[in-house]
């Protein structure tokens, strides 16, 4: 792969900004169901809510020239399918020219961000529908975290179903990630016990006047042959921060990526900052598990 053009991209968003969109309209795009129709799509939407630590490095992901060279590595691997992120990355990653062929998944909801007060009401501060139809984008995805002790909650599921309304209407497929959390010690803890993940489902997918282009994203969690009887819905399974052994993440991922309903990965961080900083291997190991070696 040549070099990253930095110096241009700066120079681009400075003098030309206009040319972001010009590059969007022209992008070269995919099906989105095709060939094995499984997806893998790395995900980049972290740092918009102020989540920049990957395991116990708080700042991993604050340098974005890295976290750029580190998606472009990704990005120009066999197997991945696209790229999921707010404005500012899918707009980086546009005029760097990584995006030809590619899944586009824009993040929607960011506002409550980590370690707020606020972190429950979780208003919709990036893409919105009509954006993401302009740009010419394949996915939306919204964070659905549902405390049933904090009112901040009706809000982010009357906006999350608002969403939802609005991609089926424009025929854009929409990406429910939904957990059930609770305060405690003063942070949002998601709860990941099945059948937390189970009552999540069954709310999120319920929201908005039809669900005819929801998708979800669940955590790989305990006894997931009852989490995936409890949906319809095509699912993707999300990687979550980096934590224990490497080689047992992928042996849990290749089990549940053997469900019915299963359609593929969505995973960053465990990925793009792997313990031994060997990206290219971390993703090509995925990307076996989802696609066949």
């Amino acid at each position: 792969m040549s070099a990253l053009d930095f110096e241009l991209l700066r120079e681009t968003r400075a003098a030309r900004p206009g040319r972001i969109a010009e590059i969007l309209a022209a992008r070269r795009r995919r099906d989105l169901i095709a060939g094995d129709g499984r997806l893998f799509i790395v995900a980049a939407d972290h740092p918009a809510r102020g989540a920049l630590g990957v395991g116990s490095n708080e700042s991993a992901m604050a340098n974005r020239y890295e976290l750029l060279e580190r998606l472009a590595a990704a990005l120009a691997r066999p197997g991945v399918d696209g790229v999921l992120g707010t404005p500012d990355v899918i707009e980086d990653l546009a005029l760097l020219g990584l995006l030809d062929g590619k899944i586009v998944v824009g993040s929607m909801n960011r506002g409550g961000l980590r370690g707020s007060s606020f972190e429950m009401d979780d208003r919709y501060t990036a893409y919105d529908i009509d954006r993401i139809r302009r740009d010419g984008l394949d996915f939306a995805k919204n964070l659905i975290r549902i405390n049933l002790r904090d009112s901040g909650s009706a809000d982010t599921l009357e906006a999350s179903a608002l969403a939802v309304s609005q991609a089926a209407a424009a025929g854009i497929p929409i990406m429910l990630e939904p957990f059930m959390s609770e305060w405690v010690d003063g942070k949002i803890r998601n709860d990941l016990s099945t059948d937390a993940v189970i009552l999540s489902i069954a709310i999120a997918s319920g929201l908005g006047n039809s669900s005819s282009y929801s998708w979800l994203k669940l955590p790989v969690v305990p006894d997931m042959e009852r989490v995936m009887a409890s949906t319809t819905l095509p699912t993707l399974l999300l990687g979550g921060d980096p934590t224990g052994d490497q080689d047992e993440t992928f042996d849990n991922w290749s089990n549940a990526l053997a469900l019915p309903g299963v359609r593929g990965l969505v995973v960053g961080r465990t990925l793009l900052y792997p313990p031994d900083g060997d990206v290219v291997s971390a993703i090509d190991t995925a990307a076996a598990l989802v696609h066949g070696a």
